[in-house]
């Protein structure tokens, strides 16, 4: 029986650079975001409101984070993946915390998941390209897409 395992976990150094990442991507793009960094139990690892940002996307920017980390995919492949099943449809979006559009990105470290990014200020894919540019931090190798 195998009485424990080891898990890998995101340094406050990685999460402070992925912050800023977001941020500096976000001003590229002329918005104001809301970034969240989760652990793997979905646990707020980091957070910045930029100056303007909307109080609103503060709680959708956690929760996108949450969302990634607690299922390992995209928030943005929530919705093709419920839109045909009605019982789905309309039944998991009343889950406390599970965001359905884009914006939130699992990390992994090798295959294990280890956390999510949540961004939420822009468009759903404005939000992506700064939780993308987060990542980057992360894996300077991804270039988006399916990859984890």
């Amino acid at each position: 029986m195998k009485k424990f395992y080891e898990k890998k976990a995101i340094s406050q150094q990685v999460v402070m650079r992925m912050l800023e990442a977001a941020c500096q991507k976000a001003e590229e793009l002329g918005i104001r975001v809301n970034v969240a960094i989760t652990d793997d139990g979905g646990n707020l690892k980091g957070f910045i409101r930029m100056d303007g940002a909307p109080l609103l996307s503060s709680e959708i920017s956690q929760n996108k984070a949450y969302t990634a980390s607690a299922f390992g995919i995209p928030t943005s492949e929530w919705y093709p993946l419920i839109k045909n099943q009605p019982e789905l449809l309309h039944g998991i979006v009343h889950t406390p915390k599970l965001t359905i559009f884009g914006g939130g990105v699992p990390i992994y470290i090798e295959d294990q998941l280890a956390g999510g990014i949540g961004v939420s200020g822009g468009s759903a894919e404005q939000d992506m390209v700064c939780a993308e540019a987060a990542f980057a931090v992360w894996n300077p190798s991804w270039t988006g897409g399916e990859e984890r």
